[in-house]
């Protein structure tokens, strides 16, 4: 398995910060027609790979998960003020997609290594 925060790691985590940034942040105009609840979708799984990633750059869980759900909620903020709608169900998506990193996490640390990243 890859290095648990080794340069790697980290540099995964920043791509898909800036990943974030693009997909949240991007003009009305930039974001192309979906089917209902893709949206939903996309918020879970960046979120995901949010909490996924972080963990694995050596994130501890206890800073993570309160950081990108305060995320979650400004970016819902922004997305207001650009033009885009503001969804307390994207908001909701996000905080899913937040668990569910963090629980893929889980289960592969423990796959590792059972003794490791019990409650960190």
């Amino acid at each position: 398995m890859f290095e648990v925060h080794g340069p790697f790691s980290r540099g995964a985590f920043a791509v898909v910060v800036l990943v974030s940034f693009a997909v949240l942040f991007a003009p009305a105009s930039d974001v192309p027609p979906a089917p209902f609840g893709v949206d939903k979708l996309v918020h879970g799984s960046v979120f995901a790979a949010l909490a996924l990633t972080g963990r694995w750059a050596g994130v501890r869980r206890v800073l993570l998960a309160p950081a990108l759900v305060i995320y979650a909620a400004g970016s819902e903020v922004v997305q207001g003020l650009i033009g885009r709608d503001a969804a307390v169900g994207d908001l909701l998506a996000d905080v899913v997609g937040v668990l569910i990193g963090l629980v893929v996490w889980q289960w592969i640390a423990r796959r590792g290594d059972p003794s490791r990243d019990r409650l960190a």
